[in-house]
């Protein structure tokens, strides 16, 4: 079954398919971001608030979030110990 989070302004992303969450000061974050707008791969949904987190995709997209990664991690983790509790 699949598990969602909210990723900020009422954006969900998929638990399952989340490779990784990163926090976008890096220089080489940076190139990847704009690597990823200029071929389509770069999901922006921080709603024009500036981008605290990177979530890596596993069919390689990247979706923007204005939440920390801290916060993000957070939420998926919360959901996956709810969803454990609920199958008990």
């Amino acid at each position: 079954m699949s598990r969602f989070i909210n990723i900020g302004f009422g954006n969900i992303v998929n638990v399952d398919k989340i490779i990784g969450i990163i926090s976008p000061d890096a220089a080489p974050v940076k190139r990847l971001v704009q690597a990823g707008k200029d071929n389509g791969m770069a999901i922006d949904a921080t709603c024009g608030r500036k981008t605290k987190g990177v979530i890596v995709m596993e069919s390689g997209q990247l979706m923007l979030s204005a939440l920390l990664p801290e916060t993000i991690a957070g939420r998926a983790n919360m959901d996956w110990i709810k969803g454990e509790e609920h199958e008990s």
